[in-house]
């Protein structure tokens, strides 16, 4: 498979160190959840129904706050709020080690609200720096980034705080959070291209002109793919622990991100690919008879293979439509409104499938995440079938 699409896309000036850049900030990202947790329960001795109300209100803060900093950032730039969002961030991770379990609830939401929007904020670079005929390899290229931070950032977690202490990883995670946001200020990267400042001059375009019909379907569809990927990811722990096999958990979720890697690589790489639509319904299809093979743990390990093949594909293609259907004037904001699609599939799919499992088995918790995926995505294009023909907006 040539990889010449990738090199021309590292040879675009600015690409390489913002990668860099948003590889090292997204890092503290993938190691906040599984930290809190283990926070909370060890620390502060509650329970996991406990662990999870504290991360789904940074979850909720994350998703409520993100289409308002894009259009911030579209407005002021990044360094306003980078600068914010910086230290506030930074505050809050420093501070959450010596806070009650009440405190930390009451501090959670605003925590993250004020959370340095660093997947939007890199995709908006991308499309900034990247022309249209290269973006699709260059958010493949983004989305393989953070299959290999999620590769780290999680395990690198449980070793310090099994072996040092939860206090150490949060604090660790908000000298991060600090360390990234200087260096994201200082570097400054472009939100819009050299050929799409001009277009400023025309003013802010209402948001009805833009999110309507294709936009709205795109979201759905994203809201479908994240709901599959986590509760796949919950259906995938359970069948480990009903079967004992939990201590391989590490090996099947590092097979999950090794396959995800490999599809994100050939995604970006051959000169046409598969639709949003059509990656997601092969991901929710495959993931339907996953629970045929839940034993032993690595015949899970390669039923999960062939779905997980979509997902950074299917990630990648959703951030090219949405960098395709927004004017540039608006990115941030239409970047952000991504932010908070997936972030609701996530809420919606860890849950729901929990509920699944609970009332069935481990094994009917992949068929329902894919099932219910496939409504989702299917609704989504249905909603765009109804609706007339729209111009694609020059980006």
């Amino acid at each position: 498979m040539p990889l010449t699409p990738y090199r021309r896309v590292l040879a675009v000036p600015g690409v390489r160190s913002s990668m860099l850049l948003f590889f090292f900030a997204r890092l503290p990202m993938t190691a906040m959840g599984i930290t809190m947790t283990l926070h909370v329960v060890g620390d502060l001795g509650k329970g996991y129904g406990a662990a999870g109300l504290v991360g789904a209100a940074i979850t909720l803060g994350n998703a409520v706050a993100a289409p308002v900093l894009g259009r911030l950032i579209d407005h002021y730039g990044l360094r306003l709020v980078t600068v914010i969002c910086g230290l506030s961030t930074t505050a809050f991770w420093l501070v959450s080690p010596y806070l009650t379990f009440p405190a930390l609830v009451i501090v959670a939401l605003p925590g993250g609200i004020l959370t340095v929007p660093a997947g939007s904020i890199a995709r908006q670079v991308l499309a900034a720096l990247v022309p249209e005929t290269k973006r699709r390899t260059a958010f493949s290229l983004d989305t393989i980034s953070v299959e290999i931070s999620f590769m780290f950032g999680p395990a690198a977690a449980v070793f310090v705080v099994t072996q040092y202490s939860s206090t150490l990883m949060l604090t660790a995670i908000g000298v991060s959070f600090g360390i990234s946001s200087l260096l994201l200020y200082l570097m400054n990267p472009p939100i819009r291209g050299e050929d799409e400042t001009a277009s400023d001059e025309g003013g802010r375009p209402p948001m009805r002109s833009w999110l309507r019909g294709k936009f709205i379907s795109t979201l759905l569809i994203a809201v479908g793919a994240l709901f599959v990927l986590i509760g796949t990811e919950v259906a995938a722990i359970a069948a480990l622990r009903d079967t004992g096999n939990v201590e391989w958990t590490g090996m099947v979720i590092i097979a999950m991100c090794v396959a995800s890697l490999i599809g994100g690589i050939v995604h970006g790489a051959v000169h046409k690919s598969l639709s949003q639509g059509w990656l997601v319904f092969l991901l929710a299809a495959l993931t339907l008879p996953v629970g045929l093979f839940i034993q032993p743990w690595w015949l899970l390990a390669l039923a999960l293979i062939p779905m997980n093949l979509m997902c950074a594909p299917t990630l990648a293609a959703t951030t090219e439509t949405v960098s395709k259907l927004a004017p540039p004037q608006v990115r941030g904001e239409a970047m952000g409104i991504q932010d908070a699609a997936t972030r609701l599939g996530l809420s919606l799919g860890g849950p729901a499938i929990g509920f699944a499992i609970d009332h069935s088995s481990a094994a009917w918790g992949f068929f329902a995440a894919g099932a219910r995926a496939l409504v989702l995505a299917g609704f989504g294009k249905a909603f765009e079938r109804s609706l007339k023909p729209e111009p694609v907006l020059a980006s």
